[in-house]
């Protein structure tokens, strides 16, 4: 059987480089004289996107119903591969019965900032919950026969003049924290294709860039798919190819094409880039050909039962102080209810832009607490979105008087879709003075108030010490108003975990007065101290640290044990009992930092979890693994990952700064040659196994010489420190210290020869 693969040696030059761009918005070109078939992509990633009619050149018109899961702000928050697996092959299920071939997906950008407008879309502020989520729904999407679109790869952190800007970024914290997740992506789940950024890092379009399409991506990775451009990203399209880029979307007039075809037929590097990237469109659609065949038509209940779940896995608990002696949630049976908030009756359960889903069916929290509590709740909306709108006051006065009458009151707040959206970036974290002051209103006429929150992206919560209650509510998807009510009536116990921490203020996040840049330049001057790392390295006070959220039961963590196994990962296991009343699920969290380090490293950050439900009174071994490579730092003077060795503390924690217990370990290093210059220092030379022993000599001279006790011009002890820490061994001969120009030459020529 032959593969379209098969046909390259047949293709002609034009005919080649028609298929490394698109027959139009949403298909790639067929061929028909070999029996090529076009084959389509939508938009994802929480859902299908196809477009029901012919696209428009924006690809913005109406899309056939699917089912809209928890976009990534929540799912992360489960902190459940299999979770977000078994998403996956949802979408990978309707997007099979649609005949898509790639819906375009999951995005793991890292949440740099609160203030981008498409952190709904992203997983969170941690690479390695970005990159085993993304994996996760990886596997679960082509496990359908249907490709996954990982993006946007790289740096794609604000949408702030994101088609030009320059992602500024420092080597280490672009390899630790900005590429990490999507290496863990194409290491453990292979995505079918790639989706590279608008924006430029380090001054290189990303669509351009050979660094990161072909020595990182392909070379160090080992990516075996497609290159796909993010739509429109293509600024240079045959340098674009020769860099990596397979597939340029959307379609366009052609000119493109013709410009790499007169290319690759004078320069033999284009011409073999291109006959690279055309097998790659080909091998793609070759893929696409043997997905199994699906039945049909799509269950709907079934979807729309499992986006419940999800929705209810991924609300966290933030707060919920006891009243009158018992804890305010879950809601008492038989309490009077206050439901109030615009948001409980038109839920915002999704962002807007390119993700936007037709959704099959919609629950609004109104209508599933009327269900389940009957006449003993009442609504009043308590304002409208529009801040500007007449009315607000009387709307205001309706719901603080049917909160003062009633047992409860809970009251949906949150972000609309005009301040939060793909395209724009947020200029605060605040929300809406008008649902504040609603809230305020609300509290003075029943303490006995929660909050609900609807945002795509985190928010500041003055009124943290005012309230009992506050439920994070994210957006949660066509069943996100039922799922929550599940939550507020105790038919689910909540388990879901910040993936970002909530911050007091915007003046005191990481990337403030570094974001969104000017001039076309965006600097990332807090390097790798990013979310988390950022706090917990200043010990700065937090509303919520990042992996917080609470349980309707409670749990317990015994003695941690923690051994390196045979491979170089680490084996922890954490004994944990569920010491309360009821069924819950806890998601055991594990921090790693090294006891000692040589470089700035961050207290601890995250290199496991584990998502585990026990039933009231029982216990469980909680075993996790903590990959070796993920120890690793970017050692800039090798230009390579290097795991230090030495003593590493294992901290198994319910959050970041919920420490329930530690071990240490011992982890053997890297071996790490530097190569030494004139520039390196006394230190680095006596550290090195060649050079150390040939200068050890020259140096207890030296010490003889200057290092008196109180003799000199310093102590002996203060000498050493000035010498070693920071004299550079080229300086040494223009002070006559044991060392002429020729000897320092044959040093770093005897250190840097290659040894046998």
């Amino acid at each position: 059987m032959t593969s379209p693969r098969d046909h390259l040696p047949e293709l002609s030059t034009e005919e080649k480089a028609s298929l490394t761009s698109g027959a139009d918005f949403w298909t790639l070109k067929s061929i028909d004289r070999i029996g090529l078939p076009s084959i389509m992509v939508t938009d994802g990633p929480h859902g299908l996107r196809k477009q029901a009619a012919d696209s428009d050149h924006l690809g913005l018109s109406e899309s056939v119903p699917a089912t809209c899961f928890p976009p990534a702000s929540g799912l992360g928050s489960a902190f459940d591969p299999e979770l977000a697996e078994r998403v996956g092959v949802a979408l990978g299920v309707e997007s099979a019965i649609e005949d898509v071939a790639v819906i375009l997906g999951p995005g793991i950008n890292i949440k740099r900032s609160p203030l981008c407008g498409r952190n709904f879309e992203y997983v969170s502020e941690d690479p390695i919950v970005s990159g085993v989520i993304g994996a996760g729904l990886v596997k679960g999407i082509q496990s359908q026969g249907v490709g996954s679109s990982l993006k946007h790869f790289a740096a794609n952190n604000q949408e702030f003049e994101r088609m030009t800007a320059s992602s500024d970024v420092d080597p280490r914290p672009l390899r630790e924290i900005y590429l990490r997740g999507f290496e863990r992506v194409v290491k453990d789940a292979q995505p079918w294709t790639v989706m590279c950024s608008y924006n430029k890092i380090n001054g290189v379009y990303a669509s351009q860039d050979p660094w990161l399409l072909t020595q990182v991506l392909r070379d160090e990775w080992g990516f075996e798919g497609l290159v796909v451009s993010d739509w429109g990203a293509v600024n240079d399209r045959v340098a674009a190819l020769v860099a990596g880029l397979d597939l340029e979307m959307p379609g366009s007039d052609g000119a493109p094409d013709r410009a790499v075809a007169a290319a690759a037929g004078s320069d033999p590097a284009v011409a073999a880039a291109l006959d690279a990237s055309a097998g790659r469109v080909l091998d793609l659609v070759g893929r696409a050909q043997v997905r199994p065949a699906v039945t049909g038509p799509l269950d709907v209940d079934a979807h729309h039962a499992l986006a419940r779940e999800v929705a209810g896995r991924s609300i966290v608990l933030l707060k919920n102080d006891a009243v009158d002696g018992a804890p305010l949630l879950p809601l008492a049976e038989g309490a009077s209810i206050a439901l109030i908030g615009e948001f409980a009756r038109t839920p915002r359960f999704q962002g807007g832009g390119s993700s936007h889903i037709n959704p099959t069916r919609v629950d609004s929290a109104l209508d599933a607490l009327t269900e389940a509590a009957g006449d003993r709740v009442a609504f009043a909306p308590g304002f409208a979105f529009d801040a500007a709108a007449e009315g607000q006051d009387a709307l205001r006065d309706e719901a603080v008087a049917l909160a003062a009458s009633r047992d409860v009151a809970v009251v949906f707040l949150g972000l609309t879709d005009a301040e939060e959206s793909e395209g724009f970036d947020r200029e605060h974290i605040d929300l809406a003075a008008h649902q504040l002051a609603l809230l305020d209103a609300v509290v003075a006429a029943n303490p006995r108030t929660v909050v609900v929150l609807s945002n795509g992206s985190v928010v500041a919560l003055p009124f943290v010490d005012r309230v009992p209650a506050i439920v994070e509510a994210w957006l949660l998807g066509q069943a996100g108003g039922s799922a929550t009510v599940d939550v507020l009536l105790g038919a689910v116990n909540p388990s879901g975990r910040l993936a970002e921490t909530i911050p007091h203020r915007i003046e005191d996040t990481p990337a403030f007065g570094n974001f969104p840049g000017s001039n076309g330049h965006v600097r990332y001057g807090e390097g790798i101290f990013v979310g988390y790392r950022w706090y917990d390295a200043r010990d700065m006070a937090v509303t919520y640290p990042f992996g917080h959220g609470l349980s309707y039961t409670s749990f317990a963590y015994g003695a941690v044990s923690a051994e390196v196994t045979a491979s170089g990962d680490i084996a922890v296991t954490v004994p944990v009992t569920n010491t309360g009343s009821r069924d819950g699920r806890e998601v055991v969290q594990v921090y790693v930092a090294p006891v000692a380090s040589a470089v700035e490293r961050a207290p601890r950050e995250l290199k496991a979890f584990a998502s585990v439900e026990i039933a009231a009174g029982a216990a469980t071994d909680v075993v996790l693994t903590v990959r070796r490579e993920d120890l690793a730092y970017w050692d800039i003077r090798v230009d390579r990952f290097v795991v230090e060795g030495g003593a590493y503390r294992i901290e198994a924690a319910a959050s970041s700064r919920d420490l329930r217990g530690s071990v240490t370990v011992d982890v053997a290093g890297d071996a790490v040659l530097v190569p030494l210059t004139p520039e390196s220092t006394l230190a680095a030379v006596f550290a090195h196994p060649v050079a150390g022993p040939m200068v050890a000599g020259a140096f207890a001279a030296l010490q003889e010489q200057f290092g008196g006790e109180g003799d000199g011009i310093m102590s002996g002890e203060a000498m050493e420190k000035m010498m070693m820490g920071s004299f550079p061994i080229g300086r040494l001969p223009a002070f006559g210290w044991g060392l002429d120009r020729d000897g320092v030459d044959q040093l770093l020529a005897a250190a840097n020869a290659p040894q046998a």
